[in-house]
């Protein structure tokens, strides 16, 4: 029985050994017995640790976007640490607000934040990565906010990872990192750790990154149980430069309003243990505790300004964020016998906590002649908010081998979710509330294998999201909210519930040539959509329910090798369509009408979702010491936010095709010389867009109350970057 299968992108999997070997350790939230991929029924795709390692990629939403099938990202923030990282035309993002539909795990601790979902992608580092797994669809093991798909990071620990190295790089936009790592054991005990620290200038004006991350875990493993207590660790200074309009495209680089800043600390402690009673039985449990704090500074155009009424330019915003998150998980899983067939049950039983401090202040401010806000008086608290959220579940899933070629899964979770929030001002009673969610999520999956070499699925899943409760408290038309959001009393809104179907088929040709290709359809009840008020900031705007959306589509995927030369290939085409029409306040956009309305009707494409994307990854040996690699990524068009109707004059933003390098050469044994090109041919291009109001038609992109534009804001990605870096290693 192999580890788990090695890297291969778009789902392609690619093993040594026969198909049915490989044993997917990825479809239950804590790690288990791990299931055969010939009994997965779903599009699986399975990432190394090494291989994100040799890639050498900035941060590891950079490798997701440009290995995995299915993935893009938005720079809707402006730094490179904090896209949205979409799949399948869902969301997990570290912007406060946004609608997400996909959970993230590590070592079997849900990592999306309890006030609001968000996932923080720039904590944890990627030298910690052992593997990744994306589970696609609606899978309801892995819960809440499971619409899309799930993503289960497994760490590193000593035992596998033993000796350690030292790296260090630098180069373009002034970036500079220094990485350690170094595991072993001691007889029984296993230790492993590391850290990094990273800084940049950013490519843009105004967005610096200064990142420390660290992992440490201290593990016990015997022939039957395996204890480990890890600690993740960050502190990071991230500033971003917003969207622009099309307008400032005369410098890319330049920021619409300055500062944006986000400060992000945390601490995550996991107590995990695993014991098998016997071959056949194992018990999984895990314990957690999660100490995160972030402060956010925005720069804003006063929306109401007036030269006479409400002369005031600009403002500030603070958001602060104290939260402290708590949660257990216990699984058990059985291999028996149910009649002559083969079978392998896992219940378990989970509940996260949370305790969450909301403050935010403003600040009057006037613009210098660059942009720069300077406040004129003091920060006022307007919001001071606390929120706690339960969620309980009880989980089951049990996949029966009917024959040799036929294998069943039923699996189901039923859901508990509670969020409260109370306000702390004493000027918003009506804030106050308590909101409660429950449902039974089911799934069924059917897989056929013909052959060792071939396997065809079937699957049906449903999954569920509640609303946050930065939702629950923005979801007034008349009164819009900025991200990160003020909190008012609003009314309540509903669950969305996702129902998805996947039918596909994968196999081998050979021993080094991999295939897989589905098609899936997700549709969405009650859908939240952050709805756009194209005021002066690009951000504001309401939450609502919007009734029906479906994301539908198909992937296709491949590996081989020729020689010293690997190829893997990835295509996906995702339909993303609102089903109910609704109206919507969207003024900026070109088609509304004289109060600002616009009509959604069913069949417009939800923005930000690229229809087509195409991935090619080449790896060249020339020597036994080098390795050279490619990766094209290329993506179509996609609409603005704001544009829900389609109808807006600025049309789509335009698709694009990037190409970045890597090489590693081995000097010696121990050391390494290594070299990236991201954006070799300097393409010019963005992958968001938002419809707003351009204040900054004075001469230089000054400020003028008086000459206000509706314009296509977007979101410019980086110019051609090169660096170099040096890899130091031991036994």
């Amino acid at each position: 029985m192999l580890q788990g299968p090695v890297f291969a992108a778009g789902g392609a999997v690619v093993a040594d050994e026969k198909l049915s070997e490989i044993v997917v350790n990825g479809t239950t939230p804590l790690p288990g017995l791990g299931l055969p991929l010939r009994d997965v029924a779903a599009n699986i795709q399975t990432v190394a640790g090494k291989e994100i390692t040799r890639q050498h990629a900035g941060n590891i939403t950079e490798f997701l976007e440009q290995n995995l099938n299915s993935v893009t990202i938005n720079s809707a923030q402006g730094n490179p640490y904090q896209p949205d990282v979409n799949y399948r035309g869902f969301t997990a993002s570290p912007l406060l607000g946004t609608p997400q539909g996909l959970s993230v795990f590590q070592d079997g601790v849900r990592i999306n934040e309890p006030f609001g979902d968000v996932v923080n992608w720039d904590l944890l580092p990627q030298s910690a990565i052992a593997n990744l797994q994306v589970m696609p669809g609606s899978n309801p093991v892995f819960g809440l906010n499971t619409l899309g798909g799930a993503l289960a990071i497994t760490t590193k620990d000593g035992r596998n990872n033993p000796g350690g190295q030292v790296e260090v790089s630098g180069g373009s936009f002034g970036r500079k990192t220094v990485e350690v790592e170094q595991g072993g054991t001691v007889g029984n005990i296993d230790y492993f750790l590391t850290a990094n620290d990273s800084k940049d200038k950013g490519w843009g004006d105004h967005n610096p990154s200064s990142v420390k991350q660290f992992f440490g875990k201290l593990g016990y493993q015997d022939a039957d149980t395996r204890v480990a207590l890890s600690l993740t660790a960050a502190d990071n200074d991230l500033q971003g430069t917003q969207t622009i309009p099309r307008a400032f495209l005369n410098n890319r680089r330049q920021a619409y309003t300055f500062p944006d800043e986000n400060i992000n600390r945390a601490q995550l402690w996991n107590l995990s243990a695993s014991h098998f009673f016997n071959e056949k039985l194992q018990l999984s449990t895990n314990a957690y505790y999660k100490n995160y704090h972030n402060n956010n500074i925005s720069s804003n155009v006063n929306g109401d300004y007036d030269a006479v009424n409400n002369p005031v330019p600009a403002n500030n915003t603070r958001s602060v964020i104290d939260q402290g998150s708590y949660g257990f998980g216990a699984q058990l899983s059985y291999l028996g016998k149910l009649g002559n067939m083969n079978n392998q049950l896992v219940v378990g039983v989970s509940g996260d906590f949370a305790n969450s401090r909301f403050k935010q202040s403003r600040q009057d401010a006037d613009f210098t002649a660059s942009r720069d806000t300077i406040g004129l008086d003091a920060f006022m608290s307007g919001t001071d908010a606390k929120t706690h959220n339960s969620n309980l579940a009880i989980f089951i899933s049990d996949t029966l081998a009917l024959n040799d070629q036929w294998s069943l899964t039923g699996s189901g979770r039923y859901n508990y979710a509670r969020v409260n929030i109370s306000d702390q001002t004493g000027n918003q009673p009506l804030l106050k509330g308590k909101n409660t969610f429950t449902r039974f999520n089911p799934g069924v999956g059917l897989t056929y294998n013909p052959s060792p070499a071939i396997t065809a699925y079937a699957t049906y899943n449903e999954g569920m999201r509640t609303p946050t409760a930065i939702e629950l408290a923005c979801a007034d038309p008349n009164a819009p909210c900025s991200l990160p959001n003020d909190f008012i009393a609003d009314p309540a809104l509903k669950p969305v519930i996702a129902r998805t179907g996947e039918f596909g088929l994968r196999g081998k040709l050979g021993p080094v040539s991999s295939w897989s290709a589905s098609i899936f359809r997700t549709a969405l009840d009650n859908d939240i959509q952050f709805i756009s008020s194209s005021g002066a900031s690009a951000s504001t705007g309401y939450f609502q329910n919007v009734g029906k959306t479906r994301r539908q589509g198909a992937e296709v995927a491949a590996h081989t090798m020729v020689g010293p030369v690997g190829v893997t290939a990835s295509y996906s085409y995702i339909d993303a369509t609102y089903q109910t029409g609704f109206d919507e306040h969207s003024a900026s956009n070109s088609s509304a009408s004289a109060a600002g309305v616009i009509t959604v009707n069913r069949g417009n494409k939800l923005p930000g979702i690229p229809e087509n994307t195409l991935k090619l990854r080449f790896d060249y040996a020339p020597t036994s010491s080098w390795n050279i690699g490619t990766n094209v990524v290329y993506r179509s068009n996609v609409y603005a936010r704001g544009d829900e109707n389609n109808q807006d004059t600025n049309g789509k933003i335009p698709g694009y095709t990037m190409v970045n390098l890597d090489t590693t050469y081995s000097l010696t044994k121990q050391l390494q010389i290594f070299a990236r090109i991201d954006n070799l041919f300097n393409r010019q291009y963005a992958n968001f867009g938002v419809i707003g109001q351009n204040f900054f038609n004075g001469p230089g992109h000054s400020f003028d109350g008086g000459s206000i534009s509706n314009e296509q804001f977007i979101g410019p990605g980086a110019p051609r970057g090169g660096w170099i870096g040096l890899r130091y290693s031991w036994s």
